[in-house]
């Protein structure tokens, strides 16, 4: 049996201008599409968020995204870092779109302004009952929502985000990705800051998160009245996301940088 060769992988802070800052992401790229068993592999041994899996599907790219402990339906911080990589590999030309076939349909990258910018579908959340989040999250609970994926909380302020030291086991009971917090920002660098935090898919606390933005910035723009928002997300690591409410699509705007590149040398029967 021919000896399979090995695939090239990338290690790539997302959603900021310098080296570890952001979020970061492995990004494999492969010829074809492998197992979810043996990705689920991988992304358990890179021990990061999230880590992407791409291949060639005709003038598109098959996408999917893990975390340590399961495949998630959508991830801004991960594609971004795969649209990043497949320019400086040269898998794509310089200008040319990334076009990705995802579980959340179809998702569109494009270099713009010296950065990247993702066209992703808008997540607005519908308000629910907040249980009991507020004593789970240790604040008071202005306003409470949830969309397909995770639950939307409003803070009073911009300080009880930063400050919020949640219970996370009993987040992690939760019967959702995660649990998103916001407030409206306290200075002029930004609209709005949040948190994410989703201990049941082996994340405490995201960095950044892209696809969070998909349900903050409908939530944000309603309530401030524009369409064009930067939100700060105030992890430790922390980083700027860009948005634009467009219909019922997101237009996310972010920096990319590689720190790491190397090989799988396990790789997947069939790879």
């Amino acid at each position: 049996m021919p000896e399979r060769a090995p695939i090239p992988f990338l290690q790539i802070d997302s959603f900021t201008r310098e080296p570890f800052g952001g979020n970061p992401a492995a990004v494999c790229l492969l010829d074809t599409e492998p197992s979810a068993v043996w990705m689920q592999q991988v992304a358990t041994e890179m021990n990061l968020s999230e880590t992407a899996f791409a291949w060639p599907s005709g003038d598109r790219f098959g996408l999917r995204w893990f975390t340590p402990v399961a495949e998630v339906d959508l991830c801004g911080h991960a594609t971004l870092a795969t649209a990043h990589a497949l320019w400086e590999t040269k898998r794509l030309a310089k200008g040319e779109p990334a076009l990705f076939d995802t579980r959340s349909g179809r998702l569109t990258a494009s270099q713009a302004g010296g950065g990247i910018r993702m066209d992703f579908p808008a997540e607005p959340a519908e308000a629910c009952d907040a249980g009991d989040l507020a004593n789970a999250l240790g604040s008071e609970v202005v306003w409470c929502g949830q969309n397909r994926m995770d639950y939307l909380v409003q803070l009073p302020d911009a300080t009880e985000v930063r400050d919020c030291a949640p219970d996370l086991p009993r987040l992690a009971k939760l019967k959702t990705r995660g649990v998103i917090i916001t407030a409206t920002s306290d200075n002029d660098e930004a609209d709005f800051v949040s948190r994410f935090f989703c201990p049941g898919l082996g994340i405490d606390e995201d960095p950044v998160t892209g696809s969070a933005h998909c349900c903050l910035a409908p939530f944000w723009a309603e309530r401030q009245g524009k369409t064009s928002l930067t939100g700060h997300q105030v992890s430790r690591r922390g980083g700027v996301v860009d948005c634009e409410l467009a219909g019922e699509r997101v237009l996310l705007d972010g920096h990319a940088v590689t720190v790491l590149t190397g090989q799988v040398l396990a790789t997947p029967t069939g790879a």
